[in-house]
């Protein structure tokens, strides 16, 4: 029987995965020559700026296309209001009150 993994185990598992690459970079860095001075002066750059800027907006425009493609591909939106019953309401002009 296959026992599947809880949510909050794989979000630990990711976050986990994230940091040790984020240490891992660092580490490559150090190792490279990079210190917070040679980045500092790197990034004081107009086309180093622009790439900072623009490369986090570039990621982001691609999730949202592709969140896009996804819903498109599967026919439905994730909560579909008009497949919903409506709702009555415990409300009638008789009851005092209200």
């Amino acid at each position: 029987m296959h026992i599947s993994t809880s949510p909050s185990r794989k979000k630990i598992g990711l976050a986990a995965l994230f940091g040790i690459l984020v240490l891992a970079s660092a580490v490559m860095a150090l190792i490279a020559g990079v210190t917070p001075a040679k980045a500092a002066n790197i990034a004081s750059q107009p086309d180093t700026q622009v790439a900072i800027f623009m490369i986090p907006l570039t990621l982001l425009v691609l999730v949202l296309l592709f969140e896009a493609a996804r819903f498109v591909r599967r026919g439905a939106l994730p909560a579909q209001l008009a497949d919903r019953p409506s709702r009555r309401l415990r409300w009638s002009p008789d009851q005092p009150g209200g």
